[in-house]
């Protein structure tokens, strides 16, 4: 019997040869990995076949969490955790992570991806971040400036996080099949910054502030953020929306708006 909860955004990856191609992406042997939704196991079995030092799972399904449990009892190099990613202390675990895999929940990726963004010290221990999105989330996350699914989300990860490799899931290697097409996408953490923003909660704020009325000028939300005199050293056009500003110029923005 299929075993699925759809309130937790469920669909087990099955294809084996899409499953290799994941963790083929990056090198595992003796490093220490970190897996996100491993669900019924099918990414961990084969994350485990290429013997890495070490293998923290984090399964919120208490079912799933039991029969992984059962199923690795005497493997040492697994340590399992049935808790909520969103309340797990991930930075905390992370400290000594080499690689984060993650199939993740259609309906909490994004929280979980701005959740490791956010962690407070950057750049962080780990090398290699490989997470499965929806589609249509994925290349929100990856659109450059400028284009029309350029936003928030893209400043923010682009801010922390480069894009070494993507590729797309058909619904067929899942079961059940999900309505959407999937998309991996392989980060590495970016070691420095030109930008020196010292809280990634700043650059957040204003994401937030700008977008709030995405199809709307700047010229009144701006004002939240920075004086009229910062605004003109900046050479800022107010009459812009949110979408007409590159990335480089909100990292800009959140420097001076740190100095106030």
């Amino acid at each position: 019997m299929n075993y699925a909860k759809k309130s937790l955004g469920q669909n087990f990856l099955t294809d084996k040869n899409i499953i290799r191609k994941i963790v083929n992406l990056t090198d595992i042997k003796n490093k220490n990995i970190i897996e996100i939704g491993p669900g019924k196991g099918a990414l961990t079995k084969e994350i485990l076949a290429k013997k890495p030092k070490s293998l923290i799972l984090i399964e919120k399904d208490t079912k799933l969490a039991f029969n992984l449990r059962k199923k690795y009892l005497d493997n040492k190099l697994v340590k399992i955790y049935n808790e909520d990613i969103l309340k797990f202390e991930l930075e905390k675990k992370a400290k000594t992570i080499n690689k984060i895999f993650g199939n993740l929940p259609y309906n909490i990726s994004s929280q979980i991806l701005v959740k490791i963004l956010k962690f407070k010290k950057w750049p962080p221990n780990f090398d290699d971040l490989i997470f499965m999105f929806q589609k249509e989330l994925a290349e929100r996350i990856i659109s450059r400036f400028p284009s029309k699914k350029y936003g928030r989300l893209s400043i923010l990860s682009g801010f922390r996080l480069k894009i070494i490799n993507k590729f797309f899931i058909s619904p067929n290697c899942f079961s059940p099949k999900p309505k959407v097409n999937s998309m991996i996408i392989h980060f590495q953490s970016r070691k420095n910054s030109q930008y020196n923003i010292k809280n990634i909660n700043s650059l957040e704020k204003i994401t937030n502030i700008l977008f709030s009325n995405k199809r709307k000028m700047i010229n009144k939300n701006i004002k939240k953020i920075l004086t009229q005199e910062k605004i003109k050293i900046l050479n800022l056009k107010t009459n812009l929306r949110p979408t007409d500003l590159s990335p480089e110029t909100y990292y800009k923005i959140t420097e001076f708006f740190e100095k106030n």
